[in-house]
């Protein structure tokens, strides 16, 4: 019988669902729907494994839960890539929570994102800072790596219009100056279109620094002008080949640079919200491969 794969097996044709695809469903359900769509692993934002401990969940029931199905726990989210003073208590309760995951399942992927900027509220324009303030940035993000990558963990900065973090741009500075092997930048489509939306970004990070990917799709405007943009972002995600991104594009750009790692899913989305979590996945999971099989052509379907 073959050995089981393990999270840090999954290459460019495998599929994995994000967390916030489905925030309400609970882990069993979460997993069994993920199964039956032909996905490969999951992912588990680190709050929500608080509330699972709390509820008496144990990581051997996880993997009861996990190995039942043949899936793996692939990725975590998400820590503040430089915590405020006030955050740091509760990082470091958070980062536990990551490791203890990464020890118990071997998961690969850690998440981190930037601080709102103080007095901006962002979008698409960007806020650029200091070099002082980037070589900062750095040295926190090099620390959170040499702490993650002692259990096994690659950590990667997702670039988010409302943060400090407005592009693939700055974060990639981020991560060189930081200078750690287990440092990345994660691509999501819809920070990407609806942020800077400049293919030229993502097509210069070189694949070895690409540690995430978060596909979905939608509308190059807002469905609703009156959300804000992160609001936006949380409710609004299509399935993909059902919106207005170019993810055929995307993808390419992506596998010209040497895309390695999988696919993540992360489709929040209140249009499917009255449909039941295998059929959410269902949709989810077919229509990127329809985008895959466009972009990369028949021979590497997923």
């Amino acid at each position: 019988m073959a050995a089981m794969r393990t999270a840090h097996d999954l290459g460019p044709d495998d599929l994995v669902l994000s967390y916030f695809t489905m925030t309400g469903v609970e882990f069993e359900d979460r997993v069994a729907a993920a199964a039956a769509a032909g996905v490969a692993g999951i992912g588990l934002y680190l709050a929500e494994y608080g509330r699972m401990k709390a509820y008496g969940w144990t990581t051997s029931r996880m993997a009861d839960v996990l190995d039942h199905h043949g899936m793996v726990l692939a990725e975590l989210e998400a820590l503040r890539a430089w915590p405020t003073t006030i955050e740091a208590t509760r990082q470091e309760g958070q980062e536990a929570l990551a490791h203890e995951l990464a020890d118990a399942f071997g998961v690969r992927y850690l998440q981190c994102i930037g601080s709102p900027p103080a007095g901006v509220g962002g979008g698409p324009a960007g806020v650029r800072t200091t070099a002082d303030e980037r070589h900062r940035q750095a040295a926190a993000f090099g620390a959170l790596c040499d702490r993650a990558g002692d259990h096994g963990l690659v950590v990667g900065i997702e670039f988010l219009p409302f943060t400090d973090v407005v592009d693939a741009k700055q974060a990639l500075e981020i991560v060189e100056t930081a200078g750690r092997a287990n440092g990345g930048v994660c691509v999501d489509s819809w920070h990407h279109e609806r942020g800077a939306r400049d293919l030229a970004l993502i097509s210069n990070l070189p694949g070895e620094r690409i540690l995430a990917v978060q596909l979905n799709d939608g509308t190059i405007t807002p469905v609703d002008p009156a959300l804000d943009y992160r609001s936006d972002c949380l409710a609004h995600r299509y399935p993909p080949g059902e919106g207005e991104f170019d993810l055929v594009a995307l993808v390419r750009a992506l596998d010209a640079s040497g895309l390695s790692v999988p696919i993540s899913l992360e489709v929040p989305s209140l249009a499917l919200a009255h449909l039941g979590p295998g059929e959410i996945c269902r949709r989810i999971a077919d229509g990127m491969r329809s985008v895959l099989a466009t972009a990369r052509g028949p021979a590497r379907r997923t």
